[in-house]
């Protein structure tokens, strides 16, 4: 391996200690500054461990945290929440702290910017009574947050005295003689010093204010960030290039192919089961996520493939072929037609949405288990199955239902528990019912093969720490993968008695075919093969080639460890998953969504209430569950519609663009940039940069906030001057408007790159009316004058249309289900109906989690209180409280107490 550094520059420290505390055989190698080390990127980023396989690290955390891995130092959670706590909330303060002490000399100012996140690391350090911060000895998280907070703790002046916990730690690991090697390697007994030559080459860090948690948009919070004079005159320089200097957009040609010393990513949407219609929680799961970021990526002028495709073999089908009456076959085409159509009308841009009952999928599924087979990686062994003497047939998965063993749901399928997630073996079910004839079952012997994980488990466990150190792994998919390997692996069965599926090639096992979570994910691979017969410089060419997997939670034990295992077996040189993206549920108005029972936008349905794809696109992209679950709600729907598209967005570029129509006669006007217009670039630049990290770490949620940002800043920047009032006075104020309106057209035209990912109608609409020319469309790091002086736009008008509460509660009722049938009631009557009926929907399993869930909640909020943290905080857990016990007593089958009414005595 070698490690590149650069003298002076902070980010090393942490890289050089990891290197000698770990005794990593690494050759260092300092270069300058603007070295483009990663052939592939367009800037310098270093440092930049190139590792003996060609491929590079480039981010310090993932490169200390891949030199602990390779000696046998895995993390544990708590180390890997101090490393995610380092990336996203230190570093945040602590670039700009830097800045501050070295290149500004604002010590006091420095001091105060760290002031919370030292405090922090002191409580944390005081709760644990730990020497360390994850365990009893050092770990990567400790060198990790060393070496951030080293150039600035050095300093006494830093590091206040009554911070004992942290002030013992920080000497504790300074003693240690791996980070002295490292001071003197970077710092070359300069101290603070030593890193002004290159922090001096470097952007200014802009600083944000502290803000509370939360899930809204973060509005107006940039206007509190200090602006340096380096940064403004960087981002008028670059305004002033123009697209003379712009990279064209790449032209895509199929078939897509990796290209020699490029990015190539490739991009797999899991494949939605064919036997059903995806809501709205199936859609942004996995599709319409990887929509985003495929077409962020081809903005970016990557090589890009994007495939997905419905998975057609199983049980599922079997049974829904049942219901009917027709045959798996027509099942299979009735619905990949559906699925198809409902993933057009979103507007999901696939390069090739396929099927798996094609002959590519026997033939590469089939050569997979042999070369398992020729590995000894297969293992015969009987099996207790359930069979349906009536029926005269052994039930597979779906064909058998009953209790859960852990969780008690009464609707477990034979395989998994869509409660608990757990999975399961049929004849473990409690109860277990034959769903073709509702009889009950009995238990019988079959053979089966099965995949021998435990044999493969040390190649997956290395494997698994190499791509999670190296990529991008959502925590929830890290934690799902470690909890198997932590719990241990037992061999995988991978056939069932089933007729419909593909064929086991071997004679005694002819009348079986394979397990659908053994071929499914194989589906990429021969959807690939059906789009291009070089299906094989993506599958089979890891060196070039980025993996990046979608998919909802319950996906990840199979495309982590399962698939996995079979193509580590295989020896083949496959493409293994690099980056693992994960999501929660997405809940319906704080409930299920159930076809059966009506409840909830399914994809067929989203057309029919008129409501455009791009707004539906952008509503699930701004609630998608990235941390935790999130929920649908219409009222929420209303309100982003009618505020953030509307209010916000739509009337910032309808209001530019009119300004050029009406006042310029549609041309852009000529600019002289005064400081607050160089001011607002700088922000907008800022922005842009934060939505092009936000999105290359797949945190695409928070990536749409930087795209309402800009447009909050465009209406503030209008209200501001007012054009409007200008074009009426002296040559000077018309002159302002004509600045004002040319800036704004061209943040117009900036949104609409950067809304193609999320809402590409819109984007394409926005483009149209401004006439943008077709080569902005490449996203960059820099914000230029798209639309120069004299640029002809065309016909402007409304991007979005107002939403009424009264549609809402039309759709509100069409979709809630069975319980929207009931016509309102009179109080009293309803009173006495509910509490009658309440009984009856008592829950005493889910009750017992809701008051574990009350108690930790409650433990919160007191938590909180006790540390006197902002009242948004307190009243945000609070009201997570309340909504806890509510849902509780429902569970315990009594009836809620109406909230008692404020202000109003009792008579």
């Amino acid at each position: 391996m070698r490690l590149y550094l650069t003298e002076g520059n902070p980010h090393c420290l942490k890289v050089v200690a990891a290197v000698e505390l770990t005794g990593s055989r690494c050759e260092l190698q300092f270069v300058g500054v603007e070295e483009r080390v990663v052939p592939f990127l367009a800037h310098s980023k270093l440092p930049c461990l190139q590792l003996d396989n060609g491929n590079y690290l480039f981010s310090t955390n993932a490169i200390c945290q891949y030199l602990f891995t390779l000696r046998g130092k895995e993390p544990s959670d708590l180390t890997n929440q101090w490393l995610e706590w380092e990336g996203t909330e230190l570093q945040t303060a602590l670039s700009g702290a830097l800045y501050m002490a070295v290149v500004q000399g604002k010590r006091e100012e420095a001091a105060g910017a760290l002031q919370k996140k030292c405090a922090y690391i002191d409580q944390s350090l005081m709760k644990r009574s730990c020497p360390f911060l994850a365990a009893d000895a050092i770990t990567v998280a400790d060198i990790v947050l060393w070496g951030a907070l080293y150039p600035l703790l050095s300093d006494s002046t830093f590091l206040p005295g009554d911070l004992k916990a942290l002030r013992s730690w920080f000497e504790r690991v300074c003693a240690v003689a791996a980070c002295r090697k490292a001071v003197e390697s970077i710092l070359k007994g300069k101290g603070l010093q030593a890193l002004k030559p290159y922090l001096q080459k470097q952007p200014a860090p802009s600083q944000r204010a502290e803000t509370p948690a939360s899930n809204e948009p973060e509005g107006g919070e940039s206007a509190d960030r200090v602006l340096t004079e380096e940064e403004i005159g960087a981002a008028a320089e670059s305004w002033s290039k123009g697209l003379s200097a712009w990279p064209k957009p790449k032209p895509i040609e199929h078939p897509v192919l990796p290209q020699p010393n490029e990015k190539n990513v490739l991009i797999t949407s899991a494949l939605p089961y064919v036997n059903n219609v995806p809501h709205l929680g199936n859609i942004i799961g996995c599709v319409l996520s990887a929509d985003v970021f495929a077409r962020f990526c081809r903005l970016r002028n990557w090589t890009t493939l994007f495939v997905c495709g419905t998975d057609e073999y199983g049980t599922a089908t079997e049974t829904k072929a049942l219901e009917e009456g027709l045959s798996p076959q027509q099942i299979c085409d009735k619905y990949h037609a559906v699925h198809a159509h409902i993933y057009q009308w979103f507007g999901i841009s696939f390069d090739h949405f396929g099927r798996t009952t094609t002959q590519r999928q026997t033939e590469i599924s089939q050569d997979i288990f042999r070369r398992l087979l020729d590995r000894d990686f297969l293992l015969q062994d009987t099996v207790e199955q359930l069979r349906c003497e009536s029926c005269q047939k052994f039930l597979a998965d779906r064909f058998v239902e009953g209790t859960c063993p852990f969780c008690n749901y009464e609707e477990a399928r034979g395989d998994q528990c869509d409660k608990c997630g757990k999975l399961i073996n049929a004849t473990e079910l409690k109860n277990p019912q034959c769903k073709i004839c509702k009889g009950t079952p009995v238990v019988k012997s079959s053979k089966h093969l099965f995949l021998d994980l435990p044999k493969l488990e040390a190649r997956l466990v290395k494997w698994l720490e190499d791509s999670m150190v190296s990529g991008n792994w959502t925590p929830n998919a890290r934690f799902i993968a470690r909890s198997w390997i932590r719990d241990g692996l037992k061999p995988r069965c991978i056939t069932r008695d089933l007729k419909w599926g593909i064929p086991v090639p071997l004679e005694e096992f002819k009348d079986k075919v394979f397990y659908v979570w053994f071929d499914a994910p194989i589906g990429y691979l021969s959807i690939t093969a059906n789009y291009t017969d070089q299906w094989e410089r993506w599958w089979k060419n890891p060196e070039q080639v980025q993996l990046y997997n979608f998919m909802a939670k319950d996906n990840v034990p199979f495309h982590s460890v399962v698939f996995p295992c079979s193509l580590l077996g295989a020896e083949d040189n496959y493409t293994l998953v690099n980056h693992l993206i994960a999501t929660e549920y997405l809940n319906y108005e704080d409930g299920k969504f159930s076809k059966s029972r009506g409840v909830g936008v399914f994809g067929d349905m989203a057309k029919e209430t008129g409501i455009p794809a791009d707004i539906w696109r952008f509503y699930l992209l701004f609630i998608r569950p990235e941390g935790q679950d999130s929920s649908f709600s219409w009222s929420d729907l209303l309100l982003k519609n009618n505020s953030e598209l509307l209010n916000n967005l739509g009337n910032f570029i309808n209001r530019a663009g009119m300004f050029v129509c009406k006042f310029f006669e549609g041309r852009v006007p000529e600019m002289e940039l005064n400081d607050d217009d160089k001011r607002l670039l700088a922000q907008a630049t800022w922005e842009l940069r934060q939505y092009l990290q936000l999105l290359e770490k797949v945190r695409i949620r928070d990536a749409l906030k930087c795209i309402l940002n800009i447009s909050r800043h465009g209406n503030q920047y209008i209200q501001a001057n007012e054009p409007w009032k200008r074009i009426k006075g002296t040559d000077a104020d018309r002159k302002r408007a004509g600045t004002v309106t040319g800036v704004a057209v061209n943040m117009a035209c900036l949104l609409s790159i950067m809304l193609q990912p999320y809402m590409p109608s819109v984007s394409a609409s926005i483009q149209e009316q401004l006439l943008a020319p077709p080569q902005c469309n490449v996203l960059t790091e820099e914000f230029v004058c798209i639309l120069p002086s004299g640029h002809q736009i065309g016909a402007v008008s409304p991007l979005f249309q107002k939403l009424e509460t009264d549609q809402i509660e039309s759709w509100r009722k069409r979709f809630g289900g069975q319980q929207s049938k009931t016509e309102a009631k009179p109080a009293a009557e309803t009173k006495a109906a509910v509490a009658e009926d309440a009984g009856k929907d008592a829950d005493p399993q889910r009750a017992k989690q809701l008051a574990e869930e009350v108690t930790k909640q409650g433990e919160v909020v007191r938590e909180l209180k006790a540390q006197k943290a902002e009242k948004a905080v307190i009243g945000a857990a609070v009201t997570k409280l309340l909504e806890l016990k509510k849902q509780l007593v429902l569970a315990e089958g009594k009836t809620p107490e109406a909230p008692a009414q404020k202000g109003k005595k009792k008579k």
